[in-house]
């Protein structure tokens, strides 16, 4: 309904520079009534954008219109004496026509047609052609199983894409005497032994037969824990 026609919003923060944006969730979380009413009728939208946000990943802006026009109608027609149960009902129901109808309208995008993949990243990126084309190309590079992380940048303003081979964790090393690259201050195994568990390792004991094996193979031994 709005799409890349929403108008840009400025939010004025505690502290720091405001945040300009629109996206219609930041937007609602960054309104603060005061009258006791108005927080509560804002909270509703609030809700509705983050079920939006969670489910989605886009479409806030759209999700504040209707839920808004939603709860004008329902009041008209509560003011004109109608149930409010049946209007419950009738909006229930309105709902699951309108769902049924958006799912006979969508189309199974192919991640190997990289335009199509563009036009969508391009679409929820506010218009942004070189922010779509970074998503189509890492879409592309990592594949239908694969994982997308973003990260804000720090300093740069290059917009970069940076592939992972693998599996990554946020943690590294428990001790520097593992390191094997002084140079570069990091740990490399050639085609190690993995050993993962979910328990906290305090004593080598548990290990000791584990450990024997892994020296006789002559390989190294990566434990993640």
């Amino acid at each position: 309904l709005r799409g890349p026609r929403g108008k840009t919003v400025g939010i004025n923060k505690p502290y720091g520079a405001p945040e300009i944006t629109k996206d219609g969730y930041k937007v609602m979380k960054g309104i603060k009534p005061e009258k006791p009413l108005n927080a509560a009728i804002t909270s509703i939208f609030a809700q509705s954008c983050s079920q939006c946000n969670d489910k989605v990943g886009d479409g806030t802006t759209t999700c504040s219109i209707l839920t808004s026009n939603m709860i004008m109608e329902a009041s008209k027609s509560i003011a004109a004496g109608n149930d409010r149960v049946s209007i419950k009902n009738g909006m229930q129901k309105a709902k699951d026509v309108v769902l049924k109808e958006i799912a006979s309208m969508s189309r199974t995008i192919s991640l190997e047609k990289v335009d199509e993949v563009a036009q969508v990243a391009i679409i929820s990126a506010n218009g942004d052609r070189d922010i779509g084309s970074s998503i189509a190309d890492a879409v592309k590079k990592v594949g239908k199983e694969g994982v997308i992380t973003v990260e804000e940048s720090k300093g740069s303003k290059e917009l970069e894409v940076e592939l992972t081979t693998g599996m990554q964790f946020d943690r590294g090393y428990l001790s520097p005497y593992f390191i094997t690259n002084n140079e570069k201050m990091i740990v490399e195994l050639d085609d190690p032994y993995l050993l993962i568990t979910e328990k906290k390792l305090n004593i080598i004991q548990p290990l000791l037969s584990v450990l024997e094996a892994v020296v006789k193979s002559g390989r190294p031994l990566l434990i993640i824990a």
